[in-house]
């Protein structure tokens, strides 16, 4: 017996005889024999007894390697190198419309498999120095490589590609290009085979027969074809190192896309160098390259015409930002099945509304100079879903206009900025006044603001703005005229910016971004907040965001997020994630009605006016930049929101041009042709569903006049229209207006605060002189016809500073765009 037993024993004889003798008897016995598998170890007692003996550990290991080994040979046994003819024969990706009828089908049409005689040398040259320089010599594993590549998945980094040519051969021909450790397993496997089975000419010759190189071609002869309109026999060193950095990922190494330009040129050169340093050519061949090979224009396929290739476009961006495993490379590879959220007669019916626009206002021919490289873009997003059904992306791919505008984020939105900074200090308050609880006070909408065109821009303790020129910072409106104090109401009815940026600086240019975000805009789009003409739209959104942002104000303050896929399958297996989300609060339900409350006067009695010819509830905000470099409408009924932008690019230059004298007009201003195309694409859109009237607004904060604002006041209430203002001459004074008095600090800046009297205020500004019976836009002897040519406004945009308004204030100071006399 062993002791244990021993023990068991005395203890099952308890204190009896009996139990006494049997524990006499085993100890007489002895601790018999070992046991086969010693552990407990015999004879140990302690701790000792638990600790394996060293040939306990040796043997454990043994066995574990053993095992290991024999699952490696076992695995590499029964790997099966899968048939490459279902690589050529793989699906095209198939994208449906929203009722589920096939919208088009792209994929690996664009191939051709070539034998390695007939692709370059240079190519094989230059893709061995970029990708794999001991291609020739390795066993086609990279162990180093591939521990990394497991390491980063276990922890949940950022995965590596294959190291060496031939595991990215067995990627890009057998496997997915999903990074799991599955995978990664088969890849070594099927690896090790194919580096036994085939020669090294064999595995370069179904490299690059396989390899993706952007613009749909997969494999050297589709790419070479693709870039340079050659065979890929015939392509030369230059061009072959050009053709073999897109390898790294065509998505940022593709020259034609300017963001990539200086990145390809950088990597171009350094396989050049590379291809020195493995002496595939001399240092007197490199020298010859001395300028990129820029590629040819991108080919249209016909299956991408017209606004497809913008629908196909948006739609690659949403799977690939929701599901980091579907790269575009594996789009273009095929097997996906992609269902969207455009609904088809919508699009058509957009792409009409430009094409008519354009046809009735555009002659390139006529105006070569002022008609030409004009841009369009347009999205339509369903309030309170998110579901984006239509965007105008562009004249096509058939006629050489490749960039999405649609997803464009390099033009001003101007003043349809200006509704954020209205709702920010409905919801939010003003810093200039405290409620009884000691917090900012919530304003509405009859809150009264100076609007004087070149008035002086206040910080909340009252002191001057500063420019960037040491000189107190006076806003630009986009006429002259000098128009006292105004609603936020008619401030937004005709767009006056004077109002908009001292708001701005009341209520926080920060406050008024965060709002932004919580609508659905991004902060990558949104200009910096220390420039004081921050709030009339000196950022850059695209029309996706804005009309998505503006579908906020639709739904009652709820925000939903724009996605314009619903289902996403990846050989037949469906991919979690993607469709509809839920809403969020952005904006209480009152302030959000309330700010709709504004812009349907703007759409029904202000500068978007030209609405009214759809016949039914419009809410909207038109927007212009400075030097008229950008207009905008942005537009919504309860069931449809869309934003419509214009402006001039030169396609050799990339940049913005001013769109004075477009269509024979002096100035282009949103509540013209945006607008137009606006009414006319919404009363397609909406022909089959009822007029559906707003919310009715509740009462949202209080009047808040900015100091100065004379006693006399003649508020507007929700739903009723805003008085019209008198005609102001340019240039021409007006005797009764009030003027700013002094500063808090007591002094006065010469030639701003020094004339007139002051008048006590409750807020942070002077008073007005006491000599002013009323204001010009209040008098009952005042005419009312509308302002200049329909009406004031102006967008945002750069300038400010300077009365001129044309230099960027600095951080903390003043900024702004002046404009022209004409409605936006």
């Amino acid at each position: 017996m062993t002791r244990a037993e021993m023990r068991k024993a005395a203890a099952k004889g308890g204190r009896g005889k009996k139990g006494a003798a049997a524990a006499t008897a085993a100890a007489a016995a002895g601790p018999g024999k070992k046991r086969f598998i010693d552990y407990p170890r015999f004879g140990k007692t302690g701790v000792r007894r638990w600790l394996p003996s060293w040939k306990q550990w040796l043997s454990g290991f043994l066995l574990v390697f053993g095992c290991f080994v024999g699952l490696v040979f076992y695995l590499y046994q029964t790997t099966q190198i899968p048939d490459m003819n279902s690589l050529v024969n793989r699906q095209n990706t198939i994208y449906y419309w929203a009722d589920n009828t096939e919208m088009t089908r792209k994929g690996e049409a664009n191939r051709q498999i070539v034998e390695l005689k007939d692709i370059s040398p240079n190519l094989q040259n230059a893709v061995i120095a970029a990708e794999n320089q001991d291609f020739r010599s390795d066993s086609g594993i990279d162990p180093k490589g591939m521990l990394r590549a497991v390491y980063n998945m276990a922890k949940g980094g950022e995965t590596q590609g294959a190291s060496t040519i031939t595991q990215q051969y067995v990627k890009n021909a057998y496997l997915s290009q999903e990074q799991t450790l599955d995978r990664k397993v088969r890849e070594f496997f099927i690896t090790l085979k194919i580096n036994q089975k085939l020669d090294k000419n064999e595995i370069l010759k179904g490299y690059l027969n396989t390899s993706w190189f952007g613009r749909g071609a997969n494999g050297a002869q589709a790419a070479a074809q693709a870039y340079y309109g050659i065979d890929a026999k015939d392509l030369n060193v230059c061009q072959s190192a050009m053709l073999a950095s897109l390898l790294k990922g065509a998505t940022y190494y593709d020259p034609t896309n300017p963001n990539n330009k200086e990145r390809a040129e950088g990597r171009w050169a350094w396989i050049l160098e590379q291809m020195v340093k493995i002496k595939a050519i001399s240092p007197e061949e490199r020298a010859k390259c001395t300028a990129y090979p820029m590629p040819i224009a991108q080919k249209a396929s016909s299956k991408m015409n017209g606004q497809i290739s913008y629908l196909v476009d948006t739609a690659n961006r949403y799977v690939t930002a929701t599901d980091k495993t579907i790269t575009q490379q594996v789009i273009d590879k095929g097997g996906l099945k992609i269902y969207t959220t455009f609904e088809k007669d919508k699009v058509e019916a957009l792409k009409k509304s430009v094409d008519d626009v354009k046809a009735a206002n555009l002659d390139p021919v006529k105006r070569p100079d002022n008609d030409t490289f004009v841009q369009f873009a347009a999205a339509s997003v369903k309030p309170n879903d998110g579901a984006l059904v239509a965007i105008y992306g562009g004249d096509g791919v058939e006629n050489g206009h490749f960039d999405n505008n649609a997803e464009v984020t390099g033009v001003q939105v101007g003043s349809t900025f200006k509704p954020f900074v209205l709702a920010t200090a409905m919801q939010m308050g003003v810093l200039t006044s405290k409620d009884d609880s000691g917090k900012p006070k919530r304003i509405n909408a009859d809150s009264r603001y100076l609007s004087d065109d070149m008035a002086v821009i206040r910080k909340v303790d009252g002191s001057p703005v500063i420019g960037d020129d040491g000189k107190p910072y006076k806003q630009k409106n986009e006429d002259t005229g000098k128009r006292g104090y105004v609603s936020l109401r008619q401030a937004m009815q005709w767009s006056y910016n004077v109002p908009f940026v001292q708001l701005g600086q009341d209520v926080g240019n920060d406050n008024v971004a965060n709002i932004a975000m919580q609508m659905g805009l991004k902060k990558e789009g949104l200009a910096g907040t220390n420039t004081a003409t921050f709030p009339i739209g000196t950022s850059t959104v695209s029309p996706i965001r804005m009309a998505n942002a503006y579908a906020t104000f639709a739904a009652s303050g709820k925000a939903a997020e724009t996605y314009s896929v619903t289902k996403v399958e990846v050989d037949g297996t469906e991919r979690a994630g993607f469709g509809k989300k839920d809403t969020k609060v952005a904006l209480e339900p009152a302030v959000a009605d309330n700010v709709t409350d504004v812009l349907v006067n703007v759409a029904k009695n202000g500068t978007g006016k030209a609405t009214n010819a759809l016949g039914r509830p419009v809410a909207g905000k038109t927007g212009t930049t400075d030097k008229n470099k950008s207009a905008w409408w942005v537009g919504y009924t309860p069931q449809l929101s869309t934003s419509v932008a214009m402006w001039r690019e030169d396609p050799s230059k990339h940049q913005r041009e001013s769109l004075n004298g477009t269509a024979g007009q002096e100035s282009i201003h949103g509540g013209a042709l945006p607008t137009d195309i606006f009414t006319r694409y919404m009363k397609a859109a909406l022909a089959n569903e009822k007029s559906v009237d707003f919310p009715t607004p509740t009462p949202v904060g209080t009047e808040v006049d900015s100091s100065g604002a004379p006693s006399t006041n003649m508020p507007t209430t929700p739903g009723t229209e805003a008085p019209t203002p008198p005609p102001v001459q340019p240039n021409q004074p007006q005797p009764n207006q009030p003027q700013p008095g002094p500063t808090t600090s007591g002094a006065c800046v010469p030639g701003v605060d020094c004339p007139g009297q002051p008048s006590p205020s409750n807020s942070h500004h002077p008073g007005p002189g006491p000599s002013t019976p009323c204001l010009p836009l209040f008098c009952p002897t005042q005419p009312t016809s509308g302002p200049p040519n329909g009406g004031a406004g102006n967008g945002g945009g750069s300038g400010g500073g300077k009365p001129t308004g044309g230099t960027t204030p600095t951080p903390g100071g003043g900024g702004g765009g002046g404009g022209q006399a004409a409605p936006q």
